[in-house]
């Protein structure tokens, strides 16, 4: 498996969280700082200048507001679908 920054699940994941975040009505500075982050934190995960682990992604989902199991659902779903 790759583990490029832009790897095709990579990029996915990163739009699902985008997807969510303006789902929620919420702007990058809104989720940073529910976060305790800069905005460039967000900024750089969303952009794929940086990977975030799974305690950072539990946390973007939470402060998001959504269950981060709908959006590794769909991941695999998109992952399957290309396979």
């Amino acid at each position: 498996m790759p583990k490029s920054l832009r790897s095709p699940r990579q990029h996915r994941l990163m739009e699902l969280l985008i997807a969510a975040r303006r789902g929620r009505g919420l702007t990058q500075a809104t989720l940073a700082e529910r976060l305790g982050k800069p905005q460039s934190y967000v900024a750089k995960y969303e952009t794929g200048e940086r990977r975030i682990d799974v305690i950072e992604f539990l946390d973007i989902t939470t402060a998001i507001g959504i269950n981060g199991n709908v959006i590794l659902a769909a991941l695999d779903d998109a992952s399957k679908m290309n396979h």
